[in-house]
């Protein structure tokens, strides 16, 4: 059995000490609903576990102003639960009430959720089955063994973002709505804070494959923020508690018969939800019929890259980003 030590910080900087002293061997924690599961599986391997979630003012959730701030360790349901947000900021309530049950979204924060790793069957537990780890080959646990989903059960990865090395798709819904509405992210490190735009958070799997986040060691998320935006919509297989197949977020500014401005990501299609993938401008677009401008819905897809069996990700991401625009476009009338 391997030790593991574990400490409670009592401050930022309290956080970060430990970690540099642990030289890559650390993991923050705070809502706890991942990295348990990735140490399940030998994924994660840490020698220290450094618990963020008593951090004073770590929190707080701030409505007033022009943006919204979020503390990273706001709880998904204090989130979802704000009126302000509900009412003003349906993209960023509808993307969490889509991502998780109600027992995550009790424990999960809004920071935690931006780091989630990737769910592909082959380097989280084999092919869906029960087998050993390790049994197929995984870049991302491993670099330069080889991608299994290159030839293998490719339904769900994606088709966006994607190398010769790595097709899995990001996992969360939460990502892709920040990314809709140009968020950024706060951070904590040796070097002081920060602040970077969301989509530069994310490597693509070309000159990195273990690594998925852009933070150095020791950096820590520390707050979220958001300007204002409309909406998020998702298509799964099934309604209740199942990973999305194809998403849209939406931020629209709609005058009548026409999207003066408009701008959204498609999610769930591509390695994560990154600004440089699937996003495209839909000013111009008759609101109500968006299906008649299917060179605008589709060039989010422009760059897909279709496995065997997820092609009809490229045709279901456009319809998603068409019915988001519909939906928009009720909630203005």
């Amino acid at each position: 059995m391997r030790g593991l030590n574990y400490s409670v910080a009592e401050s930022a900087e309290g956080a970060i000490a430990p970690f540099a002293e642990a030289r890559g061997a650390a993991r923050y924690i705070a809502g706890r609903t991942s990295i348990y599961d990735l140490m399940k599986l030998a994924i994660e391997r840490p020698a220290h576990l450094i618990d963020v979630s008593q951090i004073p003012d770590f929190d707080p959730i701030d409505t007033s102003g022009n943006v919204l701030r979020f503390g990273a360790g706001a709880l998904m349901v204090d989130v979802v639960e704000a009126p302000l947000v509900r009412e003003n900021y349906p993209i960023l309530a509808e993307s969490l009430l889509n991502a998780a049950s109600q027992q995550l979204r009790n424990m999960g924060t809004v920071g935690g959720n931006l780091l989630q790793r990737i769910r592909c069957l082959y380097f989280r537990n084999g092919a869906g089955s029960f087998t050993a780890v390790g049994v197929y080959p995984c870049n991302k646990r491993e670099p330069g063994s080889g991608c299994f989903a290159l030839e293998g059960l490719d339904r769900t990865q994606a088709v966006l973002g994607t190398s010769d090395a790595c097709i899995a798709v990001a996992t969360g819904d939460w990502p892709v709505a920040l990314t809709a509405m140009s968020t950024t992210v706060e951070v904590f490190g040796p070097d002081g804070t920060r602040s970077i735009a969301i989509g530069d958070l994310y490597w693509l799997p070309k000159a990195t494959l273990d690594q998925e986040f852009n933070l150095p060691t020791g950096e820590l998320i520390t707050a979220i923020v958001v300007p204002k935006a409309s909406v998020y919509h998702k298509i799964r297989d099934r309604e209740s508690y199942a990973f999305a197949l194809a998403s849209a977020a939406m931020m629209v500014d709609i005058d009548g018969s026409t999207v003066r401005f408009g701008q959204y990501r498609a999610g769930w299609c591509r390695h994560y939800a990154l600004v440089r993938h699937g996003d495209r401008s839909g000013a111009g677009w008759h609101p109500t019929h968006p299906r008649r401008r299917p060179r605008s819905r589709s060039a989010a897809f422009a760059e897909a890259r279709p496995g065997r069996n997820n092609g009809f990700k490229i045709e279901l991401g456009s319809r998603v980003i068409a019915d988001a625009l519909m939906i928009a476009n009720e909630r203005n009338a």
